[in-house]
């Protein structure tokens, strides 16, 4: 490894601190995590269920790294159907033969259609069985998105496929793998680079109950919101251009856990609620799980409960 790529990882890791919510006295750590991924001696394979591809687009618009920094040069990726160059029977040898050989970080985006499994078929073996393969012999699990977290829009009331989570599947499956859950619609592209590497140095990070990252998902939207003096005074905003909180018009902070108000997306341009937007709990178990599910809430007063 040369002194300039070294220092580059340094670089990254600096940032990595920053994300994961660490000290200084991790970056070290952190640089011979990202060095793993890159050499290859962590590899990820990345395989699709039920999904928009939400999540694959959300990592191609990350920044420094750039999304070709992190696929070419700090990810070693086995496979991913929408990324690989690879087609066919080409691409079911690299899966096969990444399954069969173990050793790499799983990375599944998408619910799983484990009520008609022969709505997602990958080179005549369907989605719910190579999930079930992959998941066997992977170090770790990473659940990326709402629909592969919680079941997502797939998953939603009346669906024809009885899709549902990756962490139910794999618990229905019998597979002891770890599993860390990403939610978000879709997740944030600091949310899957900080846990891979907590993952390869450190360990399974520090979890909730429902398998998410502490470092990323403690805390409500509400709480960190940049309108939270307007909710305590009772200043809500009548229309998406007004000041004031949002939640008479729909606002899902209060149940919702991420940090997306201090993360920011789009390379730290802008979040929802800092746009004017309400936030509509993409993070959240519940969205889209219910028919009733209210993506918008226009005109409720503060009662405490969800729409």
């Amino acid at each position: 490894m040369s002194d300039i790529t070294r220092r580059k990882f340094l670089e990254l890791s600096v940032k990595l601190a920053a994300v994961m919510g660490l000290g200084t006295s991790a970056i070290p750590q952190l640089a011979e995590a990202m060095e793993q991924l890159s050499a290859g001696t962590a590899p990820v394979l990345w395989l699709q269920g039920q999904s928009c591809s939400g999540c694959s687009v959300s990592l191609l618009n990350s920044e420094e790294p750039g999304p070709a920094q992190i696929l070419t040069g700090y990810i070693s990726l086995l496979f991913h159907s929408t990324l690989s160059a690879s087609t066919g029977d080409v691409s079911m040898g690299v899966i096969n033969r990444s399954i069969d050989h173990g050793g790499y970080l799983l990375v599944v985006e998408g619910s799983i259609p484990a009520g008609m499994p022969e709505a997602c078929i990958v080179g005549h073996e369907t989605v719910t069985r190579q999930v079930s393969r992959a998941a066997r012999n992977a170090k770790a699990v990473i659940a990326l998105g709402t629909c592969a977290s919680f079941g997502g829009i797939p998953a939603a009331e009346n669906n024809p496929t009885g899709a549902v989570s990756l962490p139910d599947f794999l618990k229905s499956e019998g597979v002891s793998t770890p599993v860390i859950s990403l939610p978000g619609c879709p997740a944030h592209p600091d949310w899957l680079v900080g846990t891979l590497v907590h993952v390869l140095n450190f360990g399974i990070p520090p979890l909730d109950d429902k398998g998410r990252p502490k470092m990323f998902f403690s805390r409500l939207i509400h709480d960190q919101c940049p309108r939270f003096a307007d909710y305590e005074r009772e200043n809500f905003a009548k229309t998406f251009s007004d000041e004031g909180c949002l939640f008479e018009l729909g606002c899902l902070g209060p149940i919702t856990h991420a940090d997306c108000t201090l993360r920011h997306w789009n390379a730290g341009t802008n979040s929802c609620i800092n746009a004017g937007a309400p936030c509509i709990g993409c993070a959240s178990e519940n969205f889209a799980a219910k028919a009733s599910f209210p993506f918008y809430r226009k005109g409720e007063r503060n009662t405490g409960k969800e729409g």
